[in-house]
């Protein structure tokens, strides 16, 4: 290249640092995995555990995981190599929704479920606010449905604990609008140009911050003067 500015064809030209050729960027994967209880959210795991590397091994490009589920936890987990959708789909201020199947012992009180939806402290501060709908019930399980915006580490499990509820199973069905559907445990699937196109959508907008609570007019109300100001100022002008 001998001037600034100078465009190259990656499907025509030869793009070479110092004689080296620059190896091209692998193409875009999405992969949409059941990930089975027993099974580590990772590429690597020192103690030797199954992980979810293991199961997509017959994927050519290298992926990684997007968000977490714990060793205890199953259903939908998104691989990719794209890692700007992955910061969005992750990142809180995206607002992306996640979307899980929980059961818990016995039947729920009307208080525990109210605190799950209204936010949950945990060591880290109040839980967003979250949906939760009861979707089976008996005495001794029910299974509830919760949605929120955020993906702390082991999240729904802590705020289950800190209502008291005790939960039995946890399974991801829902990552915005990508839906885990029938796909078997353990198995994966390519995703569909339009499910890409709309997970885009959905990280696209970002989410306003929140409204400040300092009382409307506090930075911009004008400072009182001091009566003693305004009795001197009108000594002065009737002297002058």
């Amino acid at each position: 290249m001998t001037e600034l500015g100078t465009r190259a064809n990656p499907q025509r030209d030869r793009i070479a640092i110092d004689g080296k050729p620059l190896r091209s960027a692998a193409p875009p994967v999405y992969i949409l995995l059941n990930k089975p209880v027993g099974v580590m959210t990772t590429l690597i795991d020192p103690g030797g555990r199954p992980t979810v590397r293991d199961l997509v091994a017959g994927v050519r490009q290298r992926v990684f995981p997007v968000g977490r589920l714990d060793f205890h936890s199953a259903g939908l987990l998104l691989l990719t190599n794209d890692g700007e959708l992955a910061l969005r789909l992750t990142h809180p201020r995206y607002g992306v929704r996640k979307t899980y199947e929980v059961k818990v012992k016995g039947r729920p009180e009307a208080a525990q479920l109210a605190a799950l939806a209204r936010g949950v402290r945990l060591a880290e501060g109040v839980s967003g606010p979250a949906a939760v709908r009861v979707m089976e019930a008996s005495e001794r399980k029910t299974w509830l449905s919760i949605t929120l915006a955020e993906g702390k580490n082991r999240q729904v499990r802590r705020m289950c604990d800190g209502v008291g509820l005790d939960v039995e199973k946890l399974v991801r069905v829902a990552l915005g609008p990508l839906k885990l559907g029938k796909l078997p445990a353990g198995a994966w699937r390519h995703l569909e140009p339009d499910e890409v196109a709309a997970l885009r959508g959905a990280s696209a907008a970002v989410r306003r911050a929140p409204p400040s609570t300092e009382p409307r007019g506090t930075s911009a109300a004008p400072r009182r003067e001091r009566p003693s100001a305004r009795r001197q100022s009108r000594a002065h002008s009737r002297t002058r």
